[in-house]
């Protein structure tokens, strides 16, 4: 049987030396670093391992930003980074000799992930870094509020209900989010390495994939979605995993006014542009793997035998597909071309569903396998079920002494080659003219195809039938298919 097709294309990832780089360089966690560094024994923080009021000015000022209004702000921001990802330690006075006085303040010391960061691994590098983006993504699912007091109850509680914040839904809707843009990005029919404008974002999630016209009501929520994306994306960004340009604050008329989409003759980038950057590409098929999602990536195959090699192949784009073999044949390279192309020639043997596509992955990595691969390939000119792709790829390097393929074989090659199309699910055109191509090279094709021995020949014919635009040539096609059925059965 063929793998089970992964949900996601394969993402082509910078090496983890390049994302390790990125990583140390990322604004927030740089930040934390210094902070990091900087802390002592006198550093006064409170209970909770923050730092107290009075800290944050110098804070502010050893990071540079004593100048910002905004400087204690990030100040905080990175010291709790630092907490958070193990670069600082913070001993709670509390669990000390029995205190319960709320005002106690801990001790701090470093962290052991702090020398990690410059003696580590580039490994050890993005460890931290997937503890930090953690963090952050929690604190950009938290919720907001005006006045906390007025969500403290009498005995001293909160009362979360009256926040109208459920923390598991906030954290889907983000994360389906980043998926989308994931999946936008690596798509064929995505901006690549463009930015995603924000509207457009919003509606992946929000408008029902069936919907025509958007109703009011559902633009309405398009634009909810776009003003608390716009909230979490400038949480996000500091942390290198997004490139983010920001709602334009003069589209919003009036402090309590949202965001309306755009309309098609306005400047769609005033509405929030954002980007996947390579370390974002990484974080977030870190969180997909670690929620149990199938996110392949290119390379991902290359330490595999040919077999899990050809099969794996199956959702790959062409480019992504040349790259997976590409690094294979690399990791094969000490035991030779004619070793590789015995053991590509051997997977694609077989008679099961996934083969005939088993088989034209083999031929797109013969292709990259060089001429040395010719004595492999010479080896299967009498396999019925190889033959044909050898001769075809002999053919291809004007190879000499190259026997002609007996007519049975023919046949059968055409068979196989358009059910391994048809699995593909490849562009619907290039199918057609794949067909038409095949069936007009023999005259009385219908006639002899019907008797391939071949598991899809049934198929194939009934999808020749649907794909061929001559009427006639068509209506052959499905009486062959019929034949070929009714033979099967008998």
């Amino acid at each position: 049987m063929s793998a089970e097709r992964p949900s996601l294309p394969p993402v082509r990832l910078h090496t983890e030396a390049e994302l390790a780089r990125d990583a140390l360089a990322a604004p927030l966690l740089a930040r934390a670093v210094r902070l990091a560094r900087w802390a002592g024994p006198g550093t006064r923080v409170g209970a909770g391992g923050e730092l107290v009021d009075a800290q944050l000015p110098e804070a502010a000022a050893h990071l540079g930003l004593a100048d910002d209004e905004d400087g204690a702000a990030y100040a905080s921001e990175a010291w709790r980074l630092a907490v958070d990802t193990g670069l600082v330690d913070v001993e709670d006075p509390h669990e000390e000799d029995g205190a319960a006085d709320d005002d106690a303040e801990g001790t701090v010391t470093a962290g052991e992930n702090l020398a990690l960061l410059t003696g580590g691994s580039p490994q050890d590098v993005l460890a931290i870094w997937l503890d930090g983006l953690d963090a952050v993504h929690a604190d950009a699912t938290a919720p907001a509020f005006d006045d906390f007091a007025d969500l403290v109850n009498e005995d001293g509680s909160v009362d979360f209900d009256a926040l109208d914040w459920d923390p598991e839904e906030e954290a889907a809707f983000l994360d389906g989010v980043l998926g989308n843009l994931y999946v936008l990005t690596l798509s064929d029919a995505g901006p690549g390495d463009g930015p995603v404008p924000l509207p457009a974002l919003a509606a992946s999630v929000v408008v029902p994939e069936d919907m025509g016209e958007p109703t009011d009501e559902v633009l309405e929520q398009v634009s909810e979605a776009m003003m608390r994306l716009d909230d979490q994306f400038r949480v996000l960004e500091p942390i290198g995993i997004v490139e983010y340009r920001p709602v334009d604050e003069s589209l919003l008329v009036e402090e309590a006014e949202e965001a309306s989409p755009p309309a098609d003759d306005e400047d769609v980038t005033r509405y929030g542009m954002v980007r996947l950057t390579p370390l974002g590409l990484y974080g977030i098929r870190e969180r997909m793997l670690e929620a149990g999602v199938d996110a392949p990536a290119v390379g991902d195959l290359a330490d595999k035998g040919a077999d899990v090699l050809l099969d794996g192949l199956a959702p790959y784009p062409e480019d992504a597909a040349r790259a997976e073999i590409g690094l294979w044949l690399g990791r094969r390279e000490a035991d030779g071309a004619v070793a590789a192309a015995t053991e590509l020639l051997g997977a694609a043997r077989g008679a099961d569903r996934g083969a005939p596509l088993r088989r034209l992955h083999c031929q797109q990595a013969l292709a990259l396998a060089g001429p040395a691969a010719e004595p492999a390939v010479r080896e299967v000119l009498d396999d019925a079920a190889l033959g044909g792709l050898a001769r075809v790829w002999l053919a291809e390097r004007g190879a000499a002494d190259v026997p002609a393929p007996p007519e049975s074989m023919i046949f059968w090659l055409a068979i196989d080659t358009i059910a391994a199309q048809l699995d593909a699910e490849g562009d619907m055109g290039e199918l057609q003219e794949l067909v038409e191509g095949l069936s007009g090279q023999h005259s009385g094709f219908f006639d002899e195809a019907w008797r391939v021995e071949h598991p899809a020949t049934g198929e194939v014919l009934e999808a020749m039938g649907r794909l061929h635009r001559d009427r006639k040539t068509a209506k052959d096609a499905r009486k062959a298919a019929f034949k070929a059925r009714s033979r099967a059965k008998s």
